[in-house]
């Protein structure tokens, strides 16, 4: 089955969505289906218009047809507004005011997403305004702003936290002051299973490279439950080989930590060190001295796919998820896999509960206990 490789870009001050395949007769009339659907000829691609429902909506289309990888595909803050309500360009003022939000953030170490999109979210509340002086600003006006812009443009309920977790912070922060606004309530998040990997899908995938360093980079996402960013960024003096330690430097949410690494993988990096000779990373890309790119790992998983035949649209994360999963099916405490992978809170980390093998098994169907169950015939006429 052929593959579809989707990713998010702005394209002409417009979100976008790209799709890339092999030249295919039955694809292309399909994507000619959707409005709006375009070739771009320079990039070699077809562009469609971007929705926050975009990937359900191919999946149903390409059902059964093909497989769609959008691990690269992000959420995107329209950076223009849509064609019923015209928004105001930024004022002077205005820009002034994100300029001074955004020294403050950054002055207070936000990762550099998060003063992207709150400075972004910011940007639209205010145009939206009509540029009007913050400290005018009340509750009604984002009280509008959610029905006349968010709502009425059917954004995501993740867009929606966005917005008001940035102009919330905004006017605590930089005026001192609350906007509580009492028409909104906060959408819930859908809850999203995590995919899982078979032990033996996981196998296949590690050994389907020779190449060493390929198979090394997968094999530490997975042995270590690390993110792809996490990976990318490891330096060697990271592993402590005498305490069989990895350690985790500013991972999500700027945190260390330390997780152990099995004497199989320090073999495996030892051999990978001395074919590679990294001079700063531990995984550099063709230039000495800088990393690895994220799109370059992402081909060398998409290629142990296609050697080890396995048809699921996998993600480098489905590697970490499956290494929580297995830690949690082999036994391992769940405060222990929570420290491992990273997470603030026990409830992320319990998401897991819900795909292990481990603890769904135990639980016994009432329909198998039906035949310990004795009837009186005639008992129910």
């Amino acid at each position: 089955m052929k593959t579809i490789f989707i990713k998010s870009a702005i394209i002409q001050k417009k979100a976008a969505v790209l799709l890339e395949f092999a030249f295919d007769h039955e694809l292309k009339e399909l994507v000619k289906t959707i409005p709006g659907a375009r070739w771009k000829t320079d990039l070699k691609v077809w562009a469609v218009p971007y929705s926050d429902d975009i990937i359900s909506n191919l999946l149903n289309l390409f059902k059964g047809k093909a497989w769609l990888d959008y691990s690269n595909f992000k959420k995107l803050v329209e950076p223009e507004e849509s064609q019923h309500i015209k928004l105001a360009p930024s004022s002077a003022r205005s820009l002034a005011e994100l300029e001074r939000f955004t020294d403050w953030m950054r002055n207070r170490r936000y990762s550099e997403s998060t003063i992207k999109n709150y400075t972004q979210s910011l940007s639209l509340f205010f145009r939206f305004t009509g540029n009007k002086n913050p400290e005018e600003i009340t509750n009604a006006d984002l009280e509008l702003f959610h029905k006349d812009y968010i709502l009425s443009r059917n954004y995501s309920a993740a867009f929606q936290s966005l917005v008001i977790n940035a102009v919330k912070l905004y006017f605590s922060n930089r005026l001192k002051r609350k906007l509580e606004p009492i028409e909104i309530e906060r959408p819930k998040t859908p809850r999203l299973l995590p995919h899982v990997l078979s032990k033996e899908e996981v196998k296949a995938i590690l050994g389907a490279h020779q190449n060493i360093k390929h198979r090394t980079m997968l094999s530490l996402i997975y042995a270590c439950g690390l993110r792809r960013s996490e990976l990318l960024n490891l330096k060697p003096q990271d592993i402590d080989s005498k305490r069989g330690m990895l350690r985790i430097n500013q991972g999500k949410g700027k945190k260390d930590r330390l997780v152990p690494i099995s004497e199989k993988i320090l073999e495996l990096l030892r051999e990978c060190y001395k074919n590679e000779k990294p001079k700063v990373y531990l995984f550099e890309g063709q230039v000495a001295g800088e990393k690895y790119s994220e799109g370059s790992l992402q081909k060398v998983l998409k290629s142990a796919l296609d050697k080890s035949g396995i048809k699921r649209p996998v993600t480098l994360h489905w590697l970490r998820h499956s290494y929580a999963t297995h830690l949690l099916e082999s036994g391992t405490d769940l405060r222990y896999i929570q420290e491992l992978l990273g997470h603030n809170s026990s409830k992320t980390t319990e998401i897991y509960t819900h795909v292990s093998q481990r603890s769904l098994q135990k639980i016994q169907s009432p329909f198998d206990s039906l035949e310990k169950i004795k009837v009186t015939k005639g008992a129910y006429t």
